[in-house]
């Protein structure tokens, strides 16, 4: 033990630390049970009057109490910790969702840890090297792993699938695309387009898969050819990468894109043929309805969904687990055209 010397008696007196809070102080200055401390501290869904919540929390910041998170999770088997686990975030409605759903896990009193795991070798590489974080929920956007194959990373049974490689036994919330994507198409039909061009993103993502086919029966449906379709990666650099030779000689009635920051940009390239941002040549149509869309710099017409919805349907499976009966069908949001200038 470290002690101090007294220079002026040379007495040596032991350093004794202040005593650390505990909660059965904090409940005896609050004037409560420890049980009701316990849970006005926590995220425990058994009601505290909001008198005695507010009782607690000025005892506890009185006495600089900090509650221990480890003896929490061993009394209620959980952790508060869920994982998202996700391809990439360099696309803009990745940017826009997350933050959303970050501020919505948090105020159920649970932390967030984001896994990326860019390619398959990504999913074998964690459970050949034995990793594993043990979590409450996985909320999965990642293509590249199934329910079954997240249950083992994890150890846990949750599993919310947002991917479309989904089993029974996962929670799932998906977005109806094709609605939104019809009144796209349909909306170019009725402004004279006949002839099309489509900008993908990655072909091995089931759910871009599925996008695609939508398009494809869309243009069918309304007697839409399409000229040409050209694989980006639903970032921005791909559909600038990708604009020159979409809008060439050739150049259809109308582009689709994807995504919206591939739409973006094609219309940086293309900006002489929007004046005032109004199609000149050929009109334009993004994908996610990402937040930069409501800005003059980026007019463009964009599919997109209610994101606060869907984000609450993901965080009402993490929080009431029990509602979900193996076999149950999706949960559906459904899409719809945002009408802008580039249309």
């Amino acid at each position: 033990m470290i002690v101090p010397i007294d220079r002026k008696d040379q007495t040596i007196r032991p350093h004794v630390r202040d005593p650390v809070a505990t909660i059965a102080d904090v409940a005896r200055l609050a004037g409560v049970s420890r049980a009701v401390a316990s849970r006005a501290l926590s995220s425990s869904p058994r009601p505290v009057s909001a008198d005695k919540r507010e009782r607690v929390l000025h005892a506890a910041a009185q006495l600089g109490y900090k509650p221990n998170l480890l003896a929490q999770s061993l009394t209620t088997k959980t952790v508060n910790l869920v994982a998202v686990v996700v391809n990439h975030i360099h696309d803009l409605s990745d940017l826009d969702l997350f933050d959303r759903l970050l501020d919505a896990i948090q105020s159920i009193g649970k932390q967030v840890i984001l896994i990326r795991i860019g390619s398959v070798e990504g999913v074998e590489d964690f459970l050949r090297n034995g990793v594993a974080y043990h979590v409450d929920a996985a909320v999965v956007f990642s293509d590249f792993a199934d329910a079954a194959t997240v249950r083992r990373m994890f150890r846990s049974d949750l599993v919310i699938m947002l991917n479309g490689l989904h089993d029974e036994l996962s929670p799932i919330v998906i977005p109806d695309e094709a609605v939104g994507i019809v009144e796209a198409v349909a909306d170019a039909s009725a402004k004279g387009v006949r002839t099309a061009s489509l900008l993908t993103g990655r072909s091995s993502s089931r759910v871009e898969q599925l996008r695609v086919g939508h398009y494809l029966e869309a243009f069918r449906r309304h007697g839409i050819e399409l000229l040409q379709t050209v694989q980006g990666d639903y970032s921005y650099e791909s559909g600038h990468a990708a604009a020159t030779g979409l809008t060439g000689r050739n150049c259809a009635d109308a582009i689709f894109c994807t995504s919206d920051a591939m739409a973006m940009g094609v219309l940086d390239v293309c900006r002489s043929d929007f004046p005032g941002n109004r199609p000149s040549r050929f009109r334009l149509y993004g994908f996610d309805n990402v937040s930069l869309t409501n800005f003059d710099a980026y007019p463009i017409s964009s599919i997109g969904y209610d994101k606060s919805d869907y984000v609450r349907h993901i965080v009402g499976a993490i929080s009431n687990p029990e509602v979900f009966m193996p076999g149950q069908p999706p949960v559906v949001i459904l899409t719809r055209l945002i009408s802008r200038l580039t249309a």
